[in-house]
């Protein structure tokens, strides 16, 4: 892929062969001091004829309440990537109001709903070495947690992925956020023996976009496999991160192997001070302790 955008990247596109061929719709929300926040997955498996949707929110010291659906029909009008999904329980819409501008998610599900607009604040960032974007945002709407709604303003992210991923092979970490200042930030590692920099960028406040290639990070786990300490580099940019909130999900291959996706909403707070929200994803296939998560060139490891 080269590193473009198009507005007819916001739809779906021809399916590989390979039977984990999918395409993949992200949606994620905090406000500023990650007091609230949630994210949004939508998954389509063409060669299994079904779709994968998850969507949750969270709130420090208080249990997800989420909706993690793996076995749900192919959604209806998908093709222009705005699509309507139902299953027990819930019912979801994804409207792409302006491509590569504003897009628009509604969940009705038991015990909390969602009505957020996700607007690009900044540039659409292509991946240079797969089919894959990702659009740091602002987001706005409401939200209702069991019987209390309230409005929602604060940071997110977006993005976009087509092609084979097999989720009980590799991991991986990803995270994104947006600091005080109005400083943006992306970044992905996958985990192959040393750990290898897809991709990252930071924004300025003034919204100037850098690709930063040398993205890099460093967990120390827990027995129970949460992050105990997690720091990131991405370009001149370190930040120290600390999840606040999770919201697990555990997916099972045809053949019965078991990887859990962790995602976790974080606060963030870089060398200098500044300080911010976001998410950050520690995918965890089978095996994956013996995968080698310290990207950093040092000798000690992280701290919070």
């Amino acid at each position: 892929m080269s590193r473009t955008f198009t507005v007819a990247d916001e739809g779906l596109h021809p399916p590989g062969g390979e039977a984990l061929w999918s395409e993949s719709y992200y949606y994620d929300f905090a406000d500023a001091d990650a007091s609230v926040g949630g994210y949004v997955r939508l998954g389509v498996y063409p060669n299994w004829g079904r779709a994968w949707y998850w969507a949750c929110l969270v709130r420090p010291g208080e249990p997800a309440v989420m909706v993690a659906d793996n076995f749900v029909p192919m959604p209806i009008g998908l093709p222009d990537g705005n699509a309507e999904v139902r299953g027990e329980g819930y019912r979801a819409t994804q409207r792409i109001s302006r491509p590569g501008q504003l897009v628009t998610l509604e969940v009705d599900a038991d015990g909390f709903g969602l009505d957020l607009r996700w607007a690009t604040a900044e540039a659409v960032y292509p991946y240079a070495a797969t089919t894959r974007y990702e659009v740091p945002c602002t987001v706005d709407g409401s939200i209702r947690w069991g019987a209390d709604g309230f409005a929602l303003s604060g940071p997110g992210q977006r993005d976009h992925s087509w092609g084979e991923r097999d989720w009980w092979s590799m991991s991986w970490l990803w995270t994104a956020g947006r600091l005080d200042d109005g400083t943006a930030f992306h970044g992905t590692q996958v985990n192959f023996g040393p750990p290898v920099p897809v991709a990252g960028y930071v924004t300025t406040p003034e919204g100037d976009l850098t690709d930063c290639g040398d993205f890099r990070s460093a967990t120390t786990f827990g027995a129970s496999g949460l992050p105990l300490a997690c720091a990131v580099q991405v370009g001149d940019l370190m930040l120290t991160v600390v999840p606040v909130a999770y919201a697990p999900v555990q997916l099972e291959s045809a053949t019965g192997e078991t990887a859990v996706f962790l995602r976790a909403m974080c606060r963030f707070e870089s060398s200098d001070g500044r300080r911010g929200s976001g998410w950050t994803e520690w995918h965890q296939p089978p095996g994956w302790r013996t995968h080698d998560w310290d990207g950093f060139v040092r000798d000690s490891p992280p701290t919070t």
